[in-house]
């Protein structure tokens, strides 16, 4: 019995050092321009661009395909690929800028079939077979993919009123601030960056 016991663990060592050396020796490394550009994109693996997820579109940009397919993405995402890779960004022949949308369902249509939950990518909407699905808009990346199966057409994209919370802060850094004293009669200036 020890001596079986001695084998299976000389054998568990061997084999558990031929891995490790394996797993050094063959290790694949990764393009690092990939994962930057799958960082830009918004991970939304809407499939919109004609690949299954973001991932393999930023491969594929990577291998030369148009960097002006990733629709959710819109105009910006169009200027940092193309400020990454160092190239012109392209004309925006009807490309204009999304307007940003999320998905709404009628729940007196709704008849909880659930084809629209197999087809969310971000798993924004919520329910059961049977019984009425609603979705949740701080999930909903406006991908439309949900819009399609929908037997009964009580899904529509709605735009996304901007409010104090889903507004754009964009921040200049270089901006310049007069500030005041109140209390004398100083005066003094805030620079950015």
């Amino acid at each position: 019995m020890t001596i079986l016991l001695i084998v299976i663990s000389l054998l568990a060592l061997i084999f558990g050092a031929i891995l490790g050396f394996a797993s050094l020796k063959l290790k694949v490394e990764a393009d690092p321009l990939v994962e930057k550009i799958d960082a830009i994109l918004p991970q939304s693996q809407c499939g919109q661009c004609g690949y299954p997820g973001c991932k393999p579109y930023a491969e594929a940009v990577c291998n030369g395909d148009s960097i002006t397919k990733c629709v959710p993405g819109g105009r910006d995402t169009i200027v940092k690929i193309a400020e990454l890779l160092g190239v012109d960004v392209p004309a925006a022949d009807g490309m204009e800028e999304p307007v940003e949308t999320v998905a709404f369902i009628d729940e007196n249509m709704c008849i909880g079939c659930t084809k629209c939950i197999q087809v969310c990518p971000v798993d924004a909407i919520i329910g059961t077979n049977k019984m009425m699905h609603t979705i949740i808009p701080d999930l909903c990346t406006g991908c439309e993919l949900c819009v399609a199966p929908c037997p009964t057409d009580c899904i529509s994209m709605i735009p996304v009123k901007k409010g104090i919370d889903s507004w754009d802060w964009k921040f200049d850094a270089k901006l310049v601030i007069p500030v005041v004293n109140v209390n004398g009669s100083e005066k003094k200036l805030v620079v950015g960056e």
